[in-house]
């Protein structure tokens, strides 16, 4: 049968496993078989933008880690985007070092740091948390923009074409390689979000998250759990920014600013908080807005030639427009919707 009417688990074993009917089976093939048709079907502008949507997600899974699964509020996403990024490009290019391990030491050095700045975790909650994470953020821009040896006075970090072990990417399918390398990360690093949750340590975060005071009474180390899931959580937002560095070959402050903490933010509202699923349509969805708006106005210059002047503001008021209608009919966002209609699907022609 593709659908089932219900799920039986006969061992541990099958409990455990990721996936439990053909038909969820059969969407992964799908999904499968659809990005890895893009890069034959997508022109270089919209493969460029599949490649953002990619780093993007990584950045998003990372915050839904702190923020969904261990409820631990971050405005500080631009600023340990921004660690990533400029730790991986001075490491490459000053350093000499192959970029495969200057990105393995920036993704070690943004969870130090976010591990550093999770500290004030232990103490703070809600409100007073999202204040003091701002605070890192304005510290981080802070120091790059001032800190003229990152940059070597110049302002911006010159990042050389990705070269991994005598492969280097070309000018001419520099987008589509691009893609299979972010493709490939991307989708390990999902497995490995999605996995995390599943053990010990994810649980633990979960148990943090719901009730804190019970987690400490059944055993959970608190400070531990807080400080580990800011380290997991700013790994993978490192990660993100060192790839964003290597991918835009052009490292500058501009690119790490609250706007962008402020998007990463909007990327879990609006995909699902607590979900890593929901992280991923999240980002799909948000980098998508801008685009698709810029399409459409585009298109309509002729009869509408207002929509091409006003276009950066219709594009503020239909992103915050977009997180009010979620926080205000599904506040479990995107990937609640699609669960609903899988129910739908599995359950019907019966209404429950």
């Amino acid at each position: 049968m593709a659908t089932a009417t219900g799920i039986h688990h006969r061992s541990y074993r099958a409990e455990l496993r990721l996936r439990h009917t053909r038909a969820e089976y059969l969407r992964l093939a799908l999904m499968a078989a659809l990005l890895l048709s893009l890069p034959y079907n997508l022109g270089v502008y919209w493969l460029g933008i599949a490649n953002s949507i990619l780093i993007a997600v990584i950045g998003a899974v990372g915050l839904n880690i702190l923020v969904g699964y261990t409820g631990q509020i971050s405005l500080g996403q631009g600023g340990f985007l921004a660690v990533g990024a400029y730790t991986s490009a001075n490491l490459s290019e000053r350093g000499g070092l192959p970029v495969p391990l200057s990105i393995a030491i920036a993704v070690l050095v943004t969870a130090l740091i976010g591990a550093l700045f999770g500290l004030p975790a232990l103490r703070l909650k809600g409100l007073y948390l999202a204040i003091a994470t701002l605070a890192s953020q304005e510290i981080i821009l802070f120091v790059v923009r001032r800190w003229s040896w990152l940059t070597e006075g110049k302002g911006f970090v010159e990042v050389s074409r990705l070269e991994v072990f005598g492969w280097q990417v070309s000018r001419e399918m520099f987008e589509v390689q691009w893609y299979w390398v972010l493709l490939a990360i991307t989708t390990l690093v999902v497995l490995a979000a999605r996995n995390l949750m599943r053990t010990a340590l994810g649980r633990a975060f979960m148990a943090v998250r719901d009730q804190d005071i019970a987690a400490a009474a059944i055993g959970v180390n608190l400070t531990r759990s807080k400080v580990t899931a800011f380290a997991v959580s700013s790994g993978f937002v490192g990660l993100a920014g060192a790839l964003t560095a290597h991918y835009t070959e052009t490292v500058t402050w501009e690119r790490f600013t609250l706007d962008v903490s402020v998007l990463y933010l909007a990327m879990i509202i609006v995909g699902g908080i607590g979900s890593i699923a929901g992280s991923v349509y999240g980002a799909v969805f948000i980098m998508l807005i801008p685009t698709l708006l810029t399409e459409i106005a585009e298109r309509l210059t002729a009869v509408a030639p207002v929509l091409t002047e006003q276009l950066p503001a219709i594009k503020n008021a239909v992103f915050g427009l977009a997180i009010i209608v979620f926080l205000l009919v599904e506040p479990r966002g995107l990937d609640r919707i699609w669960t609903r209609v899988k129910d739908y699907v599995r359950y019907w022609p019966f209404r429950y």
